[in-house]
């Protein structure tokens, strides 16, 4: 459904995409991961053909998007991380005025919106006006307004930025719900358990670069180490960071009260030698635990030198 190979952006000096490479099949959720800046959002962008790369493919279904453009947006919905909306028109409204961008007019076009509104859970607020909804409707609406002219491609960008638990619930369920109707979905977003549980698919990026990509099961088996260690103390605890600093195999140390998480790239024989290690310089521990492995987790791992 989605090639994209050796995809370079730059914007002056800056490398934004770095040769980047990525392949979405038919009818998967695919998530979208990576630190700000890593370069996302521009990759969205391109695909959505709202920005030229300088070199590289972009291939939607056979369709080239750098020389087809127009047979690129039948393929796609885009639905940015940031939108605007228009005073003083209703929900309705909103949606039969892009269904007019599509060609979609008259009763064809009021029954196509109704319909997706209901879709999305808003069949009870054609009548609202939109600069009034709540930002969780908003997205909603947006998301609606993406669907219009039926794309087998969805690219959406942090679609639940912002919302409450009960909203990324609905969002959810919405878009397992589009899965189910077939649509092939691109999705970022910085919700790491709730995109572990929708994608079947995930992609890490930094700096530009695919730093790991497969199902979240392969991933998480291959990345186990990548779980951090919680260790807490009686007392000591200044000493055991002391030990912690000085192993070259210790990374990202986080101290929250009596408890300190690290990761570790070590074999379990060095998991020993550094626990001994605290002990023998003064550290009381009461707990030493391996964290189960999540995608959090492997998020830190990759992303811990940015960090």
């Amino acid at each position: 459904m989605l090639e994209i190979k050796n995809l370079i952006k730059k914007y002056g000096k800056f490398t934004a995409l770095d040769n980047l490479n990525l392949e979405i099949n038919k009818g998967e959720i695919f998530g979208f991961v990576g630190p700000n800046g890593a370069g996302k959002t521009t990759t969205m962008r391109i695909i959505a053909g709202l920005l030229k790369a300088n070199s590289g493919i972009v291939n939607v279904d056979g369709v080239d998007a750098r020389t087809n453009p127009k047979g690129l947006k039948n393929k796609i919905g885009y639905m940015p991380d940031f939108f605007g909306v228009y005073d003083n028109l209703k929900a309705l409204e909103y949606m039969e005025f892009y269904a007019s961008i599509y060609g979609i007019v008259g009763n064809k076009a009021r029954q196509l919106c109704l319909e997706l509104m209901d879709l999305v859970r808003l069949s009870d607020h054609t009548e609202n006006y939109v600069d009034e909804m709540s930002r969780g409707m908003k997205q909603r609406l947006c998301l609606a307004r993406s669907l219009v002219h039926d794309p087998e491609l969805l690219i959406l960008d942090e679609p639940a930025s912002g919302l409450d638990p009960r909203a990324r619930f609905e969002m959810k369920e919405i878009l397992r719900e589009l899965h189910n109707k077939g649509k092939t979905i691109l999705i970022s977003s910085h919700i790491l358990p709730e995109l572990a549980q929708l994608c079947s698919s995930i992609g890490v990026i930094e700096k530009g670069r695919m730093v790991v990509c497969g199902t979240v099961e392969e991933i998480l088996s291959a990345k186990a180490a990548a779980s951090p260690i919680i260790m807490k103390f009686t007392e000591g605890q200044d000493k055991a960071v002391e030990v912690l600093k000085q192993n070259n195999l210790v990374q990202n140390i986080v101290i929250r009260d009596n408890s300190v998480s690290i990761l570790f790239k070590g074999s379990e024989t060095e998991v020993a030698g550094i626990l001994a290690a605290m002990i023998q310089n003064g550290a009381m521990l009461s707990s030493f635990t391996r964290e189960e492995s999540s995608l959090e987790s492997l998020f830190m791992q990759i992303t811990t030198k940015e960090e």
